[in-house]
């Protein structure tokens, strides 16, 4: 369970939309949720519901279209959409207020409220560009001055061999800070084994890469990191010389698993991690990652399709449809209490290795036509009860918190 109240990552109205031609594609739709620190949240929907395309917009890979993203306090992404849009309403807003306004004064009035929404919104623009850019190198900035302030009075204190010792070890950990960038502090444990490792390159090149590009040149020490992760995983060091397709496919996720740890992040991106894995593999799998959660005191996010796998290793859970996020409430919480009807159906969906119950089980099929009328009411997230949240409209309200009652 999680360590503290302390929220690490907040995402805040993502959007992530993709052009097809004239039309856009809305693969993450105003999603928002945030992670304490020490705890695993479980995001789950069916295939193309947007849980891959949320974690790669955290770990940005994709520059988001909307909404804002903040790690350990800080804004690492931002969009710029919902600003353009403020603009462009406002300025339809108050362009028929006056033209059908007959005063001068208050026009003069009108004219000046819409410059100065447009104003606001410019500076808004101006601020997420500049924290998308400019986070990494804040964050450099700080460490820099945090190395400076460790060793420039010891060194200065230091003579003859120690004072040698202590500029070539402060020399190394400057060009590390000065390389570091803050979203390093987030990795992510690819869903395809085989795709996410380059098969030119050997076993050691793969988890060492991190390490050399933060700006580590020290062989021994790369290579004694190396053999650490590859111990924690459960490989040995003579497979550091060999390369990805001479391992099964479990033992392919683990060397994945060591290449994320290596950096020692304080956030993971577990993207499927066992989806492509046989179910004994499975097992191992999270096993290992349970460990390492322990150990590192690592913070998870958990995409996968499995719901019982979810469930055992998730405080919290996030239901995704159709880029939205339908429920959130806790692990325990939403098995026995699912209220969204989408989180019902999949819950209908898991199998149980009973043959009587699976004689008797019913399949709920989800129509959002059928489910759901918005005509009159819009749907928003709402906390229908401390802690659980659900996309719906507020007659919808109503009927689940009855329902939960």
């Amino acid at each position: 369970m999680q360590n503290n109240e302390e929220v690490l990552l907040k995402v805040d109205h993502l959007c992530q939309y993709f052009k097809m031609g004239a039309s856009e594609l809305k693969a993450v739709d105003d999603v928002s949720f945030d992670i304490k620190k020490g705890e695993v949240f479980g995001l789950v929907g069916e295939s193309g519901c947007g849980k891959t395309t949320t974690g790669r917009s955290i770990i940005k890979i994709y520059d988001i279209t909307s909404g804002d993203i903040f790690f350990k306090g800080v804004r690492i992404g931002a969009g710029k959409r919902s600003y353009i849009n403020k603009i462009k309403s406002a300025r339809e807003e108050y362009g028929k207020k006056i033209a059908e306004e007959k005063d001068p004064s208050k026009k003069k009035q009108l004219a000046e409220e819409l410059k100065g929404i447009i104003s606001e919104q410019r500076n808004n623009i101006k601020a997420a560009k500049f924290d998308q850019k400019n986070c990494d190198k804040e964050y450099s900035a700080k460490l820099v001055e945090e190395i400076k302030a460790k060793y420039l009075s010891q060194i200065e204190k230091a003579e003859g061999e120690e004072k040698q010792k202590l500029l070539k070890e402060y020399k190394n950990e400057l060009r590390k800070a000065k390389n570091t960038k803050l979203v390093t502090q987030i990795q992510m444990i690819f869903q395809d084994p085989i795709a996410s490792l380059d098969p030119r390159m050997t076993v050691r090149e793969i988890i060492s890469e991190g390490l050399i590009i933060q700006g580590e040149r020290d062989k021994a020490v790369i290579d004694e990191k190396v053999y650490e992760m590859l111990e924690l995983v459960g490989l040995v060091r003579e497979h550091a010389s060999r390369y990805p397709h001479e391992f099964s496919g479990g033992q392919r996720q683990r060397i994945g698993v060591a290449r994320s740890i290596i950096m020692k992040p304080e956030l993971i991106i577990a993207d499927e991690p066992v989806s492509a894995l046989d179910v004994s593999i499975q097992a191992q799998v999270i096993n290992l990652l349970n460990d390492l959660r322990e150990k590192f005191g690592l913070t998870i996010l958990f995409i996968a399709h499995d719901l019982s796998v979810v469930k055992y290793f998730s405080d919290r859970i996030g239901v995704m449809y159709f880029g939205k996020m339908v429920e959130l409430a806790s692990s325990d919480e939403l098995f026995k209490n699912p209220l969204h009807p989408y989180t019902k159906s999949l819950l209908s969906a898991i199998p149980l290795p009973d043959p009587e119950y699976e004689k008797q089980r019913k399949r709920i099929v989800y129509n959002p036509l059928e489910s759901h009328d918005y005509s009159t009411f819009k749907p928003e997230m709402h906390e229908v009860a401390p802690g659980h949240f659900v996309y719906c409209s507020e007659p919808e309200l109503e009927k689940y918190r009855l329902e939960i009652k």
